[in-house]
């Protein structure tokens, strides 16, 4: 005996959902024993689950009248409880008490605990700055930088406040700020932001934002702000709670005044605990979760599948969502007698050596067979190379790189890919223009058809992207969407959304990184691309894409709507049988033990139209 004392209070010591299911195995056990006897005991079993389950319930229900006056569901719960026993039926009081804790169980196991994944901004923030003072370098931390210090920051650091570049050239990672897939090249006068990392080449600025006002530490801010000002949705059951209790109280007070039997009375009241009720929802958005785990989706929030149901605005990061996120050769013409592949070639092997993504992409680009050997190689930040390939001298770069050369004239074409948002590299050999590289993120191809669908499905497409206008109207064009915003930074993603909620249109953001997570959290259901995205984008949402398969968005959302429908069949039948229980127990036809049993019914047929959402499937 004393070895299974000690284990219950083992199970006890336990912290949350492991306690919650130690008590209810427990309390089930005991009312099975109950119900047959076959386990001779001195006492009702029945009181086991009383006691684990029904105490708890009773104790909320006290406190949340006493400090608040707040009637919710327990206190019916709790008045038809302390009927149960008073009148000696104990196994009614044990299993409507088991009933609700398995539904409190269920409720919780779908909502997320408090997170504070925007908080990894902080690890973002540079910790030290270097000082220029009379000429020499010296490093402090970073909040002791002052509005008009001389920074230096060197290739591979992070940029330490808002400032203007003063000297050098460099090209700046900005997808911390705009979610942009290429780096930016600045020069002298060019702004560049807290967070954002140097690539390449020394340079120095001028400090113009420190401390709180940073860009980093606004997004920060942001972030914190937009998730605070997400509401939760209350229960159905809590909603309806005060009327709920008005209207059992009543019956059973009329019931026991006319009759002048009181066990009918306490009947009405166990019939009228919203068992099935509160089971209605949380069986329902479990099954739901179930089914999207299986589609690639982690429901990190228990009532992001409800706001997912009434959305009709989608909002999209265009980088890493849309597209791959990583630049592409996607053209190379040539102006010489040299073929695409051999210009192609040329072109890779000058850039071997480089380590500027676009560099990279025309490696990529070039395969795997082996580049001819360079010499001479130069890195011109924020320009392009030069080196010597083969006997021939070399040049890839932007515009800047052939400003200075008077004989080499810009090609013929260019400027239209330019307009359409795309990168181009311009080729030179032996100081004559040979062509140009086509460099630009590309689509996903499944895409256009999960577009296509999510609009037959009445959500409306939205581009919200840091990218030029060009190329962000380059992407919406192919992709079929009408609505686009770009050159944002993460507050006008935020100013965006809060407008379309503010027109009362329910509004879902998908993007995958940084500087999505304030929009995430903003949306009222957020989604985050888990495999490419960061993990500051993926603790923002309400719900991650593990394997980046966007294809299975509007599986999603057709699942969250069957979700709501299977929701609302559930509430109505539990209110049905609700409202036919009572009229029996008013007349005497059920008693107590009868009708905790009706209503045990009731709830497993709740549950099993709930599972039948685990392997739902949208019709194509």
């Amino acid at each position: 005996m004393k070895a299974i004392v000690e284990k219950v209070e083992h199970l006890l010591e336990l912290g949350g959902v492991k306690k919650d299911i130690a008590l209810l195995v427990i309390s089930g056990v005991a009312l099975l024993i109950s119900i047959f006897g076959f386990i001779p005991l001195p006492f009702d079993a029945a009181w086991v689950a009383i006691l684990l389950c029904g105490i708890p319930i009773i104790m909320e229900a006290i406190i949340g009248l006493i400090t608040a006056f707040d009637i919710k569901a327990d206190v019916l719960v709790s008045l038809a409880l302390i009927a149960s026993v008073l009148i000696g039926e104990h196994f009614a009081a044990g299993e409507v008490a088991f009933i609700m804790q398995l539904g409190a169980l269920l409720e919780d196991l779908t909502v997320a605990k408090a997170r504070a994944g925007i908080e990894k901004l902080v690890h973002l923030t540079p910790q030290t700055a270097r000082v220029m003072q009379n000429g020499a370098e010296r490093i402090v931390p970073a909040e002791q930088v002052n509005i008009g210090d001389v920074l230096r920051v060197l290739p591979g650091e992070t940029v330490p406040v808002d400032g203007t570049i003063l000297s050098g050239q460099t090209s700046i990672n900005q997808a911390v700020m705009t979610g942009e897939s290429l780096p930016v090249d600045k020069s002298a006068g060019d702004e560049v932001f807290s967070g954002t990392v140097n690539q390449f080449g020394a340079f120095e600025m001028q400090a113009t934002k420190v401390g709180e006002d940073s860009s980093i530490q606004r997004m920060i801010r942001l972030g914190q702000s937009a998730d605070a000002g997400k509401a939760r949705i209350v229960g159905l059951t809590d909603r309806w709670a005060t009327w709920i209790v008005v209207i059992a109280l009543s019956a059973a007070a009329l019931t026991w005044l006319i009759s002048g039997e009181i066990i009918r009375a306490v009947t009405i009241l166990v019939v009228f605990c919203p068992c099935a009720l509160v089971l209605a929802t949380p069986t329902a958005i479990m099954a739901a979760i179930g089914n999207a785990t299986k589609h690639g989706f982690l429901v990190r929030e228990g009532d992001a599948l409800e706001h997912l149901a009434a959305v009709s605005k989608i909002t999209f990061d265009k980088t890493g969502t849309l597209t791959h996120g990583l630049p592409q050769v996607t053209a190379v013409k040539t102006v010489s007698a040299y073929t695409p592949e051999a210009l192609l070639r040329l072109a890779a092997a000058a850039e071997q050596m480089s380590e500027h993504p676009l560099g990279k992409a025309v490696v990529r680009a070039a395969g795997s067979n082996a580049l001819p050997a360079v010499s001479d190689f130069t890195m011109l930040p924020g320009e392009g190379v030069s080196a010597r390939v083969d006997g021939h001298s070399v040049m890839a770069g932007n515009r800047k790189l052939f400003a200075q050369c008077a004989q080499i004239t810009e090609p013929a074409g260019a400027e239209q890919y330019i307009r359409e948002g795309s990168t181009v590299i311009y080729i030179a050999v032996d100081q004559k223009m040979a062509g140009y590289l086509v460099l630009a993120d590309t689509i996903r191809g499944e895409s256009p058809a999960m577009i296509e669908r999510l609009s037959r499905l009445g959500v409306t497409p939205v581009l919200l992207t840091g990218d030029h206008q060009s190329a962000a109207d380059a992407i919406a064009s192919q992709l079929g969407i009408n609505e686009v915003h770009a050159e944002c930074l993460p507050e006008d993603k935020l100013r965006y959304i809060g407008e379309y909620q503010q027109s009362g249109q329910a509004v879902c953001m998908i993007g995958d990184g940084i500087n999505d997570a304030p929009a995430l959290k903003k949306a009222d259901v957020g989604i985050a691309m888990g495999g490419v995205g960061s993990d500051i984008a993926v603790e923002a949402a309400d719900i991650a894409l593990v394997d980046d398969e966007i294809k299975e968005l509007p599986h999603l959302f057709a699942l969250a709507k069957r979700m709501m429908t299977t929701i609302k069949l559930n509430l109505t039948f539990s209110m049905t049988l609700n409202f036919l229980a009572i009229t029996l127990a008013i007349t005497g036809l059920l008693g107590p033990v009868v009708g905790a049993l009706v209503h045990n019914a009731g709830s497993v047929l709740v549950i099993i139209n709930s599972a039948l959402l685990l392997k739902w499937k949208q019709k194509s």
